[in-house]
C-alpha cells in the first residue's frame, strides 16, 4: 500500500481496529468462495471425494489471497473511515 494516495496526495494512517476490521472482510470472501466453489464442485463435478474440495478450495483461496487483502483493506478504508474521493481534484 502507498503511504499517501498518488492521486490527491492523502496520507494514509493506520487506525486501531483496521486490520481487525479488514480480516472479517476477507474472512466472509473467503467463506463465500467456499461455498460458491463446493457449489459448482457438487454440481458440476458429480460430488466428487472429500479430497477433491479441499485442494481446490484450498488452492483458490491460497490464490486468491493477495487480492482479497488489498480488496478487504480497501472496502474497510471507503466504508469506515469517512474519506470522501472528489475526482475533479488532482495533485497531477
Amino acid at each position: 500500500m502507498y503511504d499517501d494516495c498518488p492521486v490527491c496526495g492523502l496520507h494514509y494512517e493506520v487506525e486501531v481496529g483496521l486490520f481487525y476490521g479488514a480480516m472479517y472482510i476477507s474472512y466472509g470472501f473467503s467463506v463465500a468462495i467456499v461455498f460458491i466453489v463446493g457449489v459448482l464442485l457438487y454440481n458440476l463435478a458429480g460430488d466428487p471425494p472429500t479430497s477433491v474440495y479441499i485442494a481446490t478450495v484450498a488452492g483458490i483461496v491460497i490464490l486468491a489471497a493477495p487480492i482479497l487483502f488489498r480488496l478487504s483493506r480497501i472496502l474497510m478504508l471507503h466504508f469506515f473511515s469517512g474519506i470522501n474521493y472528489d475526482p475533479s481534484y488532482s495533485k497531477v
